[in-house]
């Protein structure tokens, strides 16, 4: 039998790893999307618009004047428009790019995560967190170098999407940690509301207008479906970052990697070369070592 403290430990952890497990498939459904002429950006709307409209009628006496402004109401802004940011960068990231490629660069998280939990959470850096920010930057570098450039940037849009949605991924994380003051349902509110914002304005820059008339009907069936995983995935997600200290989820989310490795080679028939394992074999050893950063 377990204990309650045990319980409350291993529920949390269980919950991240589903969570990752599910987002190391998540491309694929919205690649199939992609191919059938959504764009990410139109996809990543109507699959949030769905979890939202989920979310205000099975939670709607969570959202109230004095529930939503109890606290540090502003905690909610700032989840909404950092996981605006990562989901779409997200998104187009794996329909664009090579999916671990854009991954890895996504799973710099723990770097951005250890400063920014130092700086918004006071969580002390030990010696250990300075390992993970060499190591993380070594692979980084690694993965990145190309023998004509002079300094190793992103080479691709693929590239930028997974560096920025781990920078937004890593300050969403801890802001959730931060915000004590709120529910579960109403950060997930927040949340939905942000990437549906955020996918929204993306698709105004879109080149062409899109018509939902063409949309097929299985394809509104697989968005539908993607809404409803990610209702839950969403209070599954927002459950375990709200019990787990932000460096220590940020590890047991690594394990998307391995599901989304397997995923791409079977389902997509992507490789890495030498380089790109040598480097996200340095990112993930880095975010492994980041369970540590708070210890003396």
């Amino acid at each position: 039998m377990l204990t309650t403290s045990n319980q409350q430990n291993v529920f949390p952890v269980a919950a991240l790893l589903v969570g990752a497990a599910i987002w190391g498939l998540l491309w694929y459904p919205y690649r199939l999307l992609e191919q059938d002429g959504i764009s990410g950006q139109v996809a990543t709307v109507i699959t949030y618009a769905v979890a939202l409209a989920l979310g205000l009628v099975l939670f709607r006496k969570s959202v109230r004047a004095p529930q939503i402004f109890a606290g540090d109401p502003q905690l909610l802004f700032w989840i909404a428009m950092f996981a605006g940011w990562t989901n779409m960068a997200y998104i187009l990231g794996v329909i664009h790019g090579e999916v671990m490629r854009v991954l890895l660069l996504f799973y710099l998280a723990p770097l951005w995560t250890i400063l920014f939990a130092r700086l918004l959470l006071n969580e002390k850096l030990s010696l250990h967190g300075y390992l993970v920010i060499a190591l993380s930057l070594a692979g980084a570098v690694t993965m990145l170098w190309q023998p004509e450039s002079d300094f190793p940037l992103p080479s691709s849009h693929g590239d930028w999407m997974g560096l920025s949605g781990g920078i937004m991924f890593a300050l969403m994380n801890v802001m959730i940690r931060k915000d004590q003051y709120h529910s579960i349902q109403l950060k997930s509110l927040a949340l939905w509301l942000g990437v549906l914002l955020v996918g929204l304005g993306h698709s105004l820059l879109a080149p062409a207008p899109f018509a939902l008339a063409d949309i097929s009907t299985g394809s509104w069936l697989l968005m539908l479906a993607i809404g409803l995983v990610v209702f839950a995935l969403s209070l599954t997600m927002q459950y375990g970052l709200t019990h787990i200290p932000a460096n220590r989820a940020s590890v047991i989310m690594v394990f998307e990697l391995v599901v989304a490795a397997i995923a791409a080679y079977f389902l997509a028939n992507e490789t890495m070369t030498l380089k790109e394992w040598v480097g996200g074999a340095m990112i993930v050893s880095a975010s492994l070592f980041s369970a540590r950063v708070n210890r003396g």
